[in-house]
C-alpha cells in the first residue's frame, strides 16, 4: 500500500504540474505576436505510401501538428515555421534524391529524418556532405558507422544496443519464481532485430540462461506453426521474438492454434504497436510482453503527451491513419520539441551552433527530458517492456485506459506487475 500511495501522490503532482503549464501555454499563444517574413522551412522524407506509411504517416500527421503550435505561439526566431514533405514510398532508394533536391533546390534551412532505419540511413551521406544538422526517428545504431557529430537520435535504445536492448525483457523474467533457466530466440532476418537478438543472446550469458532455440527466419516465412512447434519441443521457460508486423501476426495465431504455454513470451515482436493490429488479435496479446517506446500509463504522462493524442486523434480519424496514435506520435513531437528548443536557446540557424547545444543542453519533450552523448544517442536508454493483461474482445476504448497494457521496465514507469504464463488467449 505504500507503493502505490507514493504513486498516487505522483500522479497527484504531476497534473497539479500541468494545469498551470497548459494555461501558461494557452496564454503565450493567445498573447504572441503574428510569426512574419520567410518562413523556416524544415524537410524531410517520410514514407506516406508503401509498407512503412502505417508509421510515416502519423509521423507527418504529428509535425503537422507541430509546426501549427510553434506558429501559434510567434514562431521560430519570429519567423513562422514550414514542414516539406516528400513522399519516399517506403523505399530508401529514393531517400538520397529527396534530400538533395530538398537542400540543394528547395533550400531548406533544417533537415529531420522519416520513420526507421531503412529510410534515415540513405540520407546520412547527402546530409553530412552539406554539414546539416540531423534529427532522426527511431533508427537503429545508424550512427555506429558514420560517426557523424551533428547526428541525433529519437529513438529509446540508446547507444550500447547489445548491453541495453533486451535488458529489460530478461530483467523482469529473472524476477520470476522460480528463475528461468532457458529461453529461445525466434528473430526475422533483418538488420534491427539481430541486433535484438544480439542483445538477447548476450544478456542470457550473463543472466547463465541455457539457449536451447536460436534461429533467424527469412522476410518470405508465411507459414509459422514450424517454428512455434520447433519452439515447444524445446521447452524454453522464456521466448524472446523480433518481428514485423505481418511476421507478429502470423506467431501470435499460430500460438494460438497451438495453445502454447510459455512462462514468458514476448520481445521487440513490431505489431500491437499499431491500432489496427491491436484490434485484429484482442485477447491473443493477452500476457504478451514487449517492447515499446510509449503506453498510456500514469507514470508515463509528461507535459503535454495528452493534448497531443487529443490533437491527433481526430487528424488521424479523417486521414485513415493509425487511430490510437501511441507508436509514433509521441517520439516524432519529440523530435521537432528537441530541434525547435536547440533554435531557441541559440538565437540562430547556425548548424555548428546548433549541433553544440544539442550535445550541451537537457531538451524537454512531451516523452521526457532527453540528453544525447557523443554519437547523438540518448544518455539514458528507455527501451519500455509492457504486458498487455484483461483485454476482452476487440474494441477500442480499452487500448486508451491504464492497465491494459502495463509498464513491467524500467522501474521508474512501472505501473503493474508481470502476469504469467502466456498461453495466446489468457484473460
Amino acid at each position: 500500500m505504500e507503493g502505490l500511495s507514493r504513486r498516487g501522490l505522483g500522479r497527484a503532482a504531476l497534473a497539479a504540474a500541468m494545469l498551470p503549464a497548459a494555461a501558461r501555454a494557452q496564454s503565450t499563444a493567445a498573447n504572441a505576436p503574428a510569426p512574419a517574413g520567410e518562413p523556416i522551412r524544415i524537410g524531410c522524407s517520410m514514407s506516406l505510401s508503401g509498407g512503412l506509411a502505417g508509421n510515416g504517416r502519423p509521423a507527418a500527421i504529428t509535425h503537422r501538428i507541430w509546426a501549427e503550435d510553434v506558429n501559434a505561439r510567434g514562431g521560430l526566431l519570429g519567423r513562422p515555421v514550414q514542414v516539406v514533405v516528400y513522399d519516399d514510398q517506403s523505399s530508401g532508394a529514393n531517400v538520397p534524391g529527396i534530400y538533395t533536391k530538398l537542400l540543394d533546390v528547395d533550400k531548406v534551412d533544417l533537415v529531420v529524418s522519416g520513420y526507421a532505419t531503412a529510410i534515415i540511413a540513405p540520407a546520412m551521406p547527402v546530409v553530412m556532405q552539406r554539414n546539416k544538422v540531423f534529427v532522426s526517428l527511431l533508427g537503429s545504431g545508424v550512427n555506429t558507422d558514420f560517426r557523424y557529430d551533428r547526428y541525433f537520435s529519437i529513438s529509446p535504445t540508446g547507444g550500447r544496443i547489445k548491453e541495453t536492448f533486451a535488458k529489460g525483457f530478461l530483467d523482469v523474467a529473472m524476477a520470476m519464481e522460480p528463475k528461468p533457466r532457458s529461453i529461445a530466440l525466434v528473430n526475422l532476418d533483418s538488420d534491427f532485430h539481430q541486433r535484438a537478438a544480439e542483445s538477447a543472446r548476450f544478456l542470457a550469458r550473463q543472466h547463465g540462461l541455457r539457449v536451447v532455440y536460436d534461429r533467424a527466419y527469412p522476410p518470405s516465412t508465411v507459414d509459422f506453426s514450424p517454428i512455434i512447434r520447433a519452439v515447444q519441443a524445446a521447452r524454453p521457460d522464456l521466448v524472446f521474438v523480433g518481428s514485423y508486423p505481418p511476421d507478429t501476426a502470423g506467431l501470435l495465431r499460430a500460438a494460438s492454434e497451438l495453445r502454447v504455454n510459455f512462462p514468458m513470451m514476448g520481445g521487440p515482436m513490431i505489431g500491437p504497436h499499431i491500432t489496427a493490429q491491436k484490434l485484429q488479435l484482442g485477447p491473443i496479446l493477452n500476457n504478451l510482453v514487449v517492447w515499446d517506446v510509449y503506453a498510456p500509463e500514469p507514470t508515463l504522462q509528461f507535459p503535454g503527451m495528452q493534448a497531443l493524442l487529443e490533437r491527433y486523434q481526430p487528424i488521424a480519424a479523417r486521414e485513415g491513419a493509425d487511430a490510437l496514435g501511441h507508436y509514433v506520435p509521441p517520439l516524432a513531437y519529440a523530435q521537432m520539441q528537441v530541434l525547435e528548443q536547440a533554435v531557441r536557446r541559440v538565437g540562430s540557424l547556425d548548424q555548428a551552433a546548433l549541433a553544440a547545444d544539442l550535445h550541451a543542453h537537457r531538451s524537454d519533450t512531451v516523452i521526457g527530458p532527453l540528453e544525447f552523448d557523443a554519437m547523438g544517442e540518448w544518455t539514458e536508454e528507455r527501451n519500455l517492456y509492457t504486458q498487455y493483461q484483461g483485454i476482452q474482445g476487440n474494441g477500442i476504448e480499452q487500448f486508451r485506459r491504464a492497465g491494459t497494457q502495463v509498464i513491467l521496465y524500467p522501474p521508474r514507469y512501472r505501473s503493474g506487475e508481470l502476469r504469467k504464463p502466456y498461453t495466446a488467449g489468457a484473460a
